[in-house]
């Protein structure tokens, strides 16, 4: 079966670190185009819309969308209008109601669309999961840390209302979503804003499952030196612990071989069985809680973030 001819939308720092590599040794998909304002990858031509990518090669089928969210409903709608088949970065899109509206446009299109959540792929996240059934657990603690500046340099999109650390954030709540067993709601949340920033750099979050176990969260976008990507469960047999962004596992201090196959190559080989199904795939709960903790929560004023202090 020949390979599925795709382009790429947007080619910023996630799409060249790790989108192209991935497509280039992937053999359910082709890399055969870019619509960006910037330079395409090699030996791909570029183009500024897609409507201007479709009249020159129409024989492009899908899409995978790696732009930020602001914005992604006319790009996802474009696409859908020209017969293509979607897949997009998280976080899906900058308003929960707009992330709604990307399905049934979809449905009535016809074609396939997936929001992805890449550490939802992670190596120990399926292992993890199937280790969790039947366990009783009593608590849930996250630690999800990392250097803004590191991960998202001189980006200044990533301080859009709505965003900041939940850009990393929303990667744990995809994992626990994911692993847990029970539906969990949010009780109370702390956000912590920079002074000229419209966006948290920190967030202290508190769920509660419907059998009342406790999660408590942890987000941090300004962790210098080891960046901190951490899940433990405590269960009546024995405590879990997922780290390095639920790649790595360990039961009781005790590592678990999960294997080492990369996130993004499981993200378009799923993305490939949608296709091929002819299905789409858009959870999109870990949003829900990104949208209830700004309903939720309390806003904290800490000092300025400067990208090179």
């Amino acid at each position: 079966m020949s390979p599925t001819r795709i382009a790429l939308i947007g080619i910023g720092k996630i799409a060249r670190d790790q989108h192209v590599p991935t497509l280039a040794a992937s053999l359910d998909f082709e890399l055969v185009a870019g619509v960006t304002q910037h330079t395409p990858p090699e030996r791909v031509p570029g183009f500024a819309t897609i409507g201007e990518m479709m009249a020159a090669m129409p024989e492009v089928q899908a899409v995978s969308i790696c732009t930020p969210p602001r914005g992604r409903l006319a790009i996802v709608a474009e696409a859908l209008a020209h017969g293509l088949d979607v897949m997009i970065e998280k976080p899906p899109a900058a308003t929960l109601c707009e992330a709604e509206s990307f399905t049934e446009l979809a449905r009535e299109a016809g074609r396939v669309f997936y929001a992805t959540w890449h550490s939802r792929e992670a190596a120990a996240v399926e292992p993890a999961r199937a280790w969790l059934k039947g366990r009783t657990i009593h608590r849930v603690a996250v630690n999800w840390k990392e250097d803004v500046r590191v991960w998202h340099p001189g980006q200044e999109w990533i301080w859009e209302p709505g965003i900041g650390v939940f850009d990393p954030g929303i990667n744990a709540l995809s994992v626990i979503t994911h692993i847990l067993p029970r539906a969990f709601m949010l009780e109370r949340a702390e956000l912590r804003f920079p002074a000229n920033r419209a966006a948290p750099i920190a967030a202290d979050l508190a769920f509660v499952d419907t059998s009342g176990v406790p999660i408590d969260v942890d987000f941090d976008f300004d962790q210098r030196g080891p960046q901190t990507w951490d899940i433990e469960v405590e269960t009546d047999q024995g405590h879990l612990k997922l780290s390095m962004g639920a790649s790595r596992m360990a039961i009781d201090g005790v590592a678990v071989e999960v294997g080492e196959e990369p996130e993004y190559t499981r993200l378009y080989r799923h993305f490939a069985r949608l296709l091929a199904n002819r299905q789409s795939d858009a959870d999109l709960t870990p949003f829900r809680l990104v949208a209830d903790a700004f309903l939720l929560g309390r806003r904290t004023e800490v000092q300025p973030f400067d990208w090179n202090g």
